[in-house]
């Protein structure tokens, strides 16, 4: 029997926990982790991710994703946008009745996204090494439902961060989100320069690191 390779995605997991970032935060939440990224960030944490999983067809991932009976679904990665076919799975999840989101790192265009989609687009500041795949064009495709996230791993991070929302209006186009890198970047340091420069962004921690550390799967 022929496979149908147009409905099949690498997947390296599916998994159900609480979201630990973005205006989801706290949210019992199902995962669908796709194999593969393109970039090669500094402090990346899942790098497990870029290699292995399992193809699975699009009615096999969203049976499994139904068994969790929760209606908020992420797509990450590694980096899902590397995989075309991840868009009309995500077309069907939505017509399922989901509310779906999509961690991006912002370096693959988001144009083709399903606009009920919230897209958290990851960019990329200097400390992560791949500030230069940064695709800025993605800004002005972004709506008041998305989200943009800065990780921080220095002063040199933050000030170049706070560059780029005053340059793009971002406070003013979507939500902002600032987090520091993990065990890098002091936590209580970054909220201080939120504070001090009165920065129109949600400071947030990582909680599932705080649950349940790196454990993949959670």
């Amino acid at each position: 029997m022929k496979t149908n390779r147009d409905r099949q995605l690498k997947i390296f997991e599916i998994f159900h926990s609480l979201q630990g970032e973005s205006h989801f935060v706290g949210l019992p939440t199902v995962f669908v982790r796709l194999t593969g990224c393109p970039l090669r960030c500094t402090w990346c944490d899942t790098e497990y991710a870029f290699f292995g999983g399992q193809w699975m067809d699009f009615d096999e991932i969203i049976n499994e994703v139904k068994k969790h009976n929760t209606p908020y679904v992420c797509v990450t990665g590694g980096e899902p946008l590397a995989q075309k076919r991840v868009l009309p799975l995500m077309d069907e999840l939505v017509a399922a009745g989901y509310t779906v989101s999509l961690e991006t790192a912002g370096s693959i265009s988001v144009a083709d996204v399903n606009p009920a989609v919230h897209k958290v687009v990851d960019l990329k500041a200097p400390g992560s090494g791949e500030v230069n795949k940064n695709l800025y064009t993605n800004l002005a495709l972004l709506t008041g439902h998305d989200q943009v996230k800065f990780v921080i791993a220095d002063e040199v991070d933050y000030q170049w961060a706070r560059d780029i929302i005053n340059e793009h209006h971002l406070a003013q186009q979507c939500q902002v989100l600032m987090s520091p890198v993990a065990d890098v970047l002091p936590p209580k340091v970054l909220a201080d320069w939120i504070l001090r420069d009165q920065l129109p962004v949600r400071f947030q921690i990582q909680l599932h690191k705080h649950l349940w550390g790196d454990t993949p799967g959670t």
